[in-house]
């Protein structure tokens, strides 16, 4: 895919090296063609690179600014001229919640009713085990996103390529009962940690992509993702008061 950005601070054919040298060092770039005249760069790239890492490639000589231009998809914003409503736009992640809860609900039922501990149990593994698949299915594109906010992965990149390998160990591990006590304190630390950086995001009002649901939807960062989060810490801290 290709893509052009708007590329301003570019004065001479020095600064136009500086600045393909740069963004050619970006994980995923294949090529970059610099317009000194236009001030663009023409970006072809392996996969979806957010804006905000392209853009991060530059920030050691803040004199070079990039911007998106308006007719260059996508972001890990949503475009300016797409509206949507809250509905649409969390429409994939409500699904996929609504689907996990009804699964979880049916394989809880006994006896006529529903068995709290084991429904908690269910939805907490029917979580994990597809929210790390849908991870799963662009790691590197996961991986990017994730690294803009998480407070571990900014640090440690390794950590985001790990991620959904943790979500899918946890979702294994409540799907066969595996040690209850490890594997809740484990989500809650985990979870913990997952929405602190959410929540400086949001309260910062960063205009970035979620990575819940991975890089095949371009979900905005919102409360939420937050919900999202505290609902898994609340589960856990709950079983864990259970047993």
């Amino acid at each position: 895919m290709t893509h052009t950005y708007q590329v301003t601070g570019m004065t001479c054919d020095g600064c136009k090296a500086k600045v393909n040298e740069l963004l050619s060092n970006v994980s995923g770039v294949k090529n970059v063609n610099i317009d000194l005249g236009a001030g663009e760069a023409v970006i072809e790239m392996e996969r979806h690179i957010p804006i905000a890492l392209l853009a991060d490639a530059l920030s050691g000589f803040p004199k070079y600014t990039l911007t998106e231009k308006s007719h260059s998809y996508p972001t890990t914003a949503l475009p300016e001229k797409e509206i949507k409503t809250w509905l649409e736009t969390y429409k994939p992640l409500l699904s996929v919640f609504a689907y996990i809860t009804l699964i979880s609900f049916l394989s809880s039922y006994q006896d006529g009713q529903i068995m709290g501990m084991r429904w908690m149990n269910n939805f907490m593994a029917g979580f994990f085990i597809v929210f790390s698949f849908f991870k799963m299915l662009d790691l590197n594109g996961f991986a990017d996103s994730y690294a803009m906010y998480d407070i571990v992965a900014k640090r440690v990149k390794v950590y985001a390529f790990a991620y959904p390998f943790i979500e899918l160990a946890l979702g294994i591990a409540y799907l066969i009962g595996f040690n209850p006590v490890l594997t809740n304190w484990t989500t809650v630390i985990v979870m913990g940690v997952s929405v602190t950086g959410v929540v400086q995001s949001v309260l910062n009002r960063k205009q970035i992509r979620c990575a819940c649901l991975g890089a095949v939807f371009n979900l905005p960062m919102s409360t939420v993702t937050i919900v999202e989060d505290v609902l898994m810490i609340v589960m856990a801290g709950a079983m864990l008061l259970i047993l």
